[in-house]
């Protein structure tokens, strides 16, 4: 297959599981990116992203094409594994962000540098205090880049219930950085 066709490549992996591979070939960067953002450390990642696809794997099965990406499929059995991961550690989740400092700006004015770090530092600090619902929903819609419907799918919700906690999400967290010391104009 020159093109990629996704429904072609499940029946043949249904039949077949070493035509699995395509699958997770095509699908393992996005996946391992989204667990990453959820757990915050490579190995953790690494090692929940091969669950994924191994569960995926063995229930391929059970898989039934209801219209929705494949991809909203894995990335439900990614959110579930997440959810049991933080649960069974009880450990508080972390949002990983990436450098965002604008290396120009160190070079003609330091100090916007050193403001602009403090308020990525202070952002950082306001998505780690959000619940991981929150958390889950900013890493799908800014780091995966997903639609609203994806996002409802993927979380179980409605694209309105997305919309809904996405605004609500925003504004409490608006409200958290203007405690801590950064207006918005």
């Amino acid at each position: 297959m020159t093109e990629w066709d996704e429904q072609a490549c499940i029946q043949a992996a249904k039949k077949d599981p070493s035509a699995f591979g395509e699958i997770y070939e095509h699908y393992v960067e996005r996946i391992y990116s989204y667990v990453y953002h959820r757990v915050g450390n490579v190995h953790d990642a690494e090692d929940l992203t091969s669950r994924v696809f191994y569960r995926a794997l063995a229930h391929l099965d059970s898989y039934d094409d209801r219209g929705v990406p494949f991809s909203a499929w894995l990335y439900r059995i990614a959110h579930n594994l997440v959810a049991n991961f933080h649960r069974d550690r009880t450990r508080r989740p972390v949002l990983a962000l990436d450098e965002l400092a604008n290396k120009s700006l160190a070079k003609e004015r330091p100090e916007a540098l050193a403001e602009q770090e403090d308020d990525e530092r202070l952002l950082q600090e306001v998505i780690r205090e959000l619940d991981q619902v929150r958390q889950e929903l900013l890493v799908l819609k800014f780091t995966e880049g997903l639609s609203n419907a994806e996002i409802g799918e993927i979380m179980g919700r409605s694209e309105g219930a997305i919309k809904s906690l996405y605004h609500r999400t925003l504004l409490q967290m608006r409200k958290e950085m203007e405690k801590k010391g950064i207006k918005f104009e």
